[in-house]
Parts: C-alpha cells; structure tokens; sequence
C-alpha cells in the first residue's frame, strides 16, 4: 500500500502522467517540445523524498530543458511496457538512465508488477520446484523475497541471482536497441544499510562494461544514504516513513549526480535556455 504525502511533508510538484502512460512520474508535467534532455529511472531518478531531483538540478545548471520520466518503483520492465514514455525518450536530444537493480524483473523464476516492479506477484513453477520448503503467500516485495531465498539456502539462491543479471543485461539491451541514439548510462551506487543489498542490486561492473557498445558513455556516482550523510533534516517524509527516507540518497547526493551530468552533457546556448 502506498502512502499520500500531503500539507507540510508533500512536494512542490504532485505526481504527473504523460499521455496514455499509466507511470506516475515526478512533476510538474512538461511539453515534450525538442530540444529535450530525457531521464529514465527509479526512486532516486524520481527523487524521491528530496525537494529538488538532479534533473531540475540539472536543468538549471546547463539550461537545457530535463524531463524527468523517473518512476518511484519502477523497474526496466516499467518503460519496456510503456509506449508513450519510449517515445518521449526517443525524441530526446540525450536520454539519461539510471542502472536500475537486477531484483525488479519478470524472469523464469518469478514475476512482477508491470509498473510497480518492486512488487512480487507470484513465483514460477521452477521456484517452486528450487525452494519447495518457501511459502510465497506472505511476500509482496522482491527484496523480501530474495532475503527469503537467501537466507533458506544460500546456493540456491545464486542460480536465481544468476538469471536475474542475465535478464537485466536482456531487458537492457532491448531498452537500448529501441532508442535512436545511444544514451548515457547513471550507475548511481550506494549501501542503504541495515543489511540490504548494495544499490543498484545484483548489477556489478561486468553488467554495465557488457553494455558500453551501445551507450554514448558510463557515469559512475558513489553516493551515501540520508542518514549517512547527515541529510534527514532536508529530507520531505511523513513520519511513518522515516525508515525508508533514511535508506534512500539525500539533496546532497541529487548535486553531486546533477554536477557530474553537467561536466559530460553538452549545455545549451544561452539563447536557447528556457526562461
């Protein structure tokens, strides 16, 4: 279940749809008017519980115009089955993407929600088979249920960490393919802490080297989290979700992927600068 932010803990911007788009992406709508910058992603593309996402940062350093199509949640699956964000991407003068994490894939051992792809709907006949001892029924989210595979058996769960890396690098290729022109690669990495896997899960350098043919470049970003970094005061979160706000990247870590953009993108010229 989802939960509402509003009075003194909501964003500026509410949640916008573009189109026939059924992805809720983060606010204010905007005209898909070239030139444009594009911006594909999950939580933290969305910005999720920061005032200010590194696409507006972003935006207003190089004074481009960044539409940023980041969905909270979403997952490769999300945007291969979303025609209308596919083609705002592809008429985009430069499409940035986030290495979303491996865990949020429809695969031969389980599958998720077509948009929000953090949420486990039902495993496969082959899980069932690898872990018979597991009971699905209580597990809703993907990384519940990989903390599950892994703590009953270990080497079990490798094989299904295994397909989960071969179909990222699948889905990547295909995002890719659809695109007209090669587009950078985010690989924003950071440790939430209290026992999680590193972000973005279950993608490691071979991953992202595998796919550098086909992509202009590869920008690396180490982060930290909120509570990390000391930046839960400038966070935006109701109370019952502080635990989740500390575990994502603060308005810090949004500068510095916006600044490290900014140095790679090329900026626009001062006559063309939105106003």
């Amino acid at each position: 279940m989802s939960i509402e932010i509003h009075g003194a803990f909501a964003l500026d911007e509410p949640p916008c749809r573009y189109g026939r788009s059924r992805l809720q992406c983060r606010g204010p709508l905007r005209r898909p008017e070239p030139p444009y910058f594009a911006f594909l992603g999950e939580s933290e593309t969305y910005g999720k519980y920061v005032k200010r996402p590194f696409a507006a940062l972003l935006e207003r350093d190089i004074g481009q115009v960044c539409i940023n199509l980041g969905a909270t949640n979403a997952g490769v699956d999300a945007y291969l089955g979303d025609d209308t964000l596919l083609e705002i991407a592809a008429g985009a003068t430069q499409v940035v993407i986030q290495a979303m994490g491996a865990q949020n894939l429809t695969n031969r051992y389980y599958r998720v929600h077509p948009r929000r792809n953090d949420r486990f709907v039902a495993p496969e006949p082959a899980l069932r088979q690898l872990f018979p001892e597991v009971d699905f029924t209580e597990i809703h989210f993907t990384r519940h249920l990989l903390a599950v595979l892994a703590g009953v058996s270990h080497r079990r769960y490798l094989s299904v960490a295994a397909e989960l890396r071969q179909t990222w690098q699948e889905r990547m290729s295909a995002l890719l393919g659809i695109l007209p022109r090669p587009p950078v690669l985010l690989w924003l990495r950071y440790d939430p802490g209290g026992g999680a896997w590193p972000e973005p899960v279950l993608v490691g350098q071979e991953m992202v080297v595998a796919l550098a043919p086909a992509l202009a470049r590869v920008i690396e970003v180490p982060a930290e989290p909120a509570a990390v970094a000391g930046e839960m005061n400038a966070m935006i979160y109701a109370p019952a979700q502080a635990a989740a706000a500390a575990r994502m990247i603060g308005q810090g870590a949004h500068y510095t992927i916006a600044e490290a953009l900014a140095a790679a993108l090329p900026q626009a010229p001062e006559s063309k600068r939105p106003a």
